[in-house]
């Protein structure tokens, strides 16, 4: 599968290394592809991996992934041209000042994208409530962490899960994608333990069923 990855930051540069040791192919989503440090990343991934501007990066993938600070999220996801039927990751999380929430509590970041995006895309919500560390990594003494992931197409879901899978993970399906109003707040606890709380970043999420 070809992914096409927007931002090439921690979130963007651990989801990229995952998925290509897995098999797929990258393509990294820039406003600067020829910089060093793009071009490092897709060097550090090797022949799998390439970066292009965004709107490129996203016509030749099957999904992409949204991995950009929250205040560049609308000019990302409307810099990407026509999404029709493309599945569309969310990976962001809606943060301000203080890590305060910048949505309310009647929406969320992914229901926003959802709006901002062309017609057809399929926005499902991943990747945001765990650190990248965890995403390079999600295994703690044999035990998968949980991915909490939410969509209203179960079959864009489904493919969402193999790729979390992929890297690691335990994907859990949260419901539809105004359950990311539930999933949002549970990546600023994750935060607020990892950068304040003193727990440290090597902390991760997993559901537990008896």
């Amino acid at each position: 599968m070809t992914i096409a990855i927007i931002g090439t930051g921690s979130v963007g540069a651990a989801l990229g290394r995952g998925w290509a040791a897995a098999g797929h192919a990258i393509r990294f989503g820039s406003r600067h592809p020829q910089s060093d440090d793009v071009q490092a990343l897709v060097a550090s991934i090797g022949s799998q991996a390439a970066a292009t501007p965004p709107a490129e990066a996203a016509a030749a993938a099957e999904v992409v992934a949204l991995a950009v600070p929250w205040g560049a999220a609308q000019s990302a996801v409307e810099s990407l041209g026509a999404l029709s039927g493309t599945i569309l990751i969310d990976c962001t999380n809606p943060l301000a000042a203080g890590l305060q929430p910048a949505v309310g509590s009647d929406t969320s970041g992914a229901e926003q994208i959802a709006g901002w995006a062309p017609d057809g895309a399929r926005v499902v919500k991943a990747f945001n409530t765990t650190g990248a560390n965890n995403m390079a990594d999600p295994d703690y003494a044999g035990t998968p962490l949980s991915m909490f992931i939410c969509g209203d197409e179960a079959d864009a879901k489904s493919t969402v899960a193999r790729l979390a899978e992929d890297l690691g993970f335990e994907a859990v399906d949260a419901g539809p994608l105004d359950r990311a109003r539930l999933l949002e707040p549970m990546a600023r606890l994750w935060i607020h333990l990892a950068m304040t709380d003193g727990f440290g970043r090597e902390i991760g999420f997993k559901l537990l069923r008896r």
